[in-house]
């Protein structure tokens, strides 16, 4: 079943302390942060000034119901400030029947993503910096050769918060990945027990198994193998994405008279395909990121510095429309494919989903 949400984001910069957690944690005296709030909402449920303006709209509710928290105290408005409590504050001022999902993102490396029936997801991100090469490649392949790449992990933890305040702290999820981390980092990863062929898949169903009876909330683990490629693994099923930048230019074709949307301008769109399918056992990968990319290209040289609004076929060039538009066009040359994000701006964008996971990763 095809699912469509728009999605928006917008910085805040606050101050806020915890007053419950216990004397010394860093975060129970006075700090501040660069929160990201994210909200992810169902396309029926959104209308905007026109036909194909939704994400701009979706965008602008969001900018004004967490303008009253940019530079203020936020115990003053939600008291005690968890990522958790803020998300639901913005949930109950946003107001709209669709909204999925609403997030807080206190830094780069964590946030929580709150849904329409108070279950957190909850987010922590990880880096290390090891070697490692795949011995089955075919001759040839780069990935044969000894190299190395700076990891990132993200552990991702659901949970019902049941009215609490707070899921799990942050320092708890930290003292469960610090023996992990300690085992990868500056190490090579072919020579850990486990690790012989550390494709993404396998160091994601790796980290699992060290961890899963440590945080039993723990949901997906995700292996950043590079900032546009990565894979995820919930214990049982594999996914994989791989991330491309298009600069293109666009024109809304409902945009009213006068509005500058409705003239040629353009964007540096991000976008992501989102793939799933079972692990090659010789492999060790559902599909290797290379070939995604090979067989991804000739729609590629489509779009990136193009006229998107001169595409056969195209309805409009709003985020929804370019989504179902590369759907039609990629969904049979990449097996596996079961969601595209399509995002104009940093987070601001469109989701489509089909037989897939509505994970959220950091925008």
């Amino acid at each position: 079943m095809e699912r469509l949400f728009i999605t928006g984001t917008t910085p805040f910069e606050s101050a806020r302390r915890v007053d419950f957690l216990p004397a010394g944690h860093r975060a129970r005296g006075l700090h501040g942060h660069s929160f990201l709030a994210k909200v992810r909402v169902e396309s029926q449920s959104t209308r905007g000034a026109f036909q194909g303006g939704e994400v701009d709209h979706v965008f602008d509710r969001l900018e004004k119901v967490v303008h009253p928290l940019s530079y203020s105290l936020l115990n003053d408005t939600v008291n005690p400030p968890t990522d958790e409590n803020l998300a639901r504050w913005i949930r109950g001022q946003f107001g709209t029947a669709g909204l999925a999902q609403v997030g807080v993102q206190s830094t780069v490396d964590q946030g929580a993503d709150l849904d329409r029936n108070d279950n957190v997801h909850l987010w922590r991100r990880y880096r290390f910096e090891s070697a490692h090469r795949l011995p089955r490649v075919p001759i040839g392949h780069k990935c044969g050769r000894m190299h190395g790449h700076g990891f990132e992990v993200i552990l991702h933890v659901n949970t019902d918060l049941d009215g609490k305040d707070i899921a799990i702290d942050y320092d708890l999820i930290d003292a469960r990945w610090q023996p992990i981390h300690d085992r990868l980092h500056l190490k090579c990863l072919n020579e850990i027990p486990g690790l012989e062929n550390p494709t993404s898949e396998n160091l994601s169903s790796w980290i699992w198994q060290q961890l899963k009876q440590s945080i039993p909330e723990l949901s997906w683990v995700t292996v950043y193998e590079t900032a546009t490629c990565g894979a995820n693994f919930d214990g049982a099923n594999y996914r994989i994405w791989k991330e491309f930048t298009l600069d293109s230019a666009v024109r809304l074709s409902y945009a009213p008279s006068g509005d500058p949307r409705g003239e040629i301008h353009g964007h540096t769109f991000v976008l992501r395909l989102h793939l799933a399918g079972p692990i090659d056992t010789v492999m060790g990968w559902t599909i290797d990121f290379g070939d995604v990319k090979q067989l991804f290209d000739p729609i590629f040289k489509k779009i990136d510095h193009q006229p998107l609004y001169d595409l056969p076929g195209i309805k409009d060039t709003d985020c929804a429309s370019v989504a179902r538009w590369l759907k039609r066009q990629t969904c049979d040359l990449v097996p596996g494919l079961n969601r595209i994000d399509l995002y104009q701006t940093r987070g601001c964008g469109a989701i489509l989903t089909w037989e897939g996971s509505e994970l959220a990763l950091p925008v």
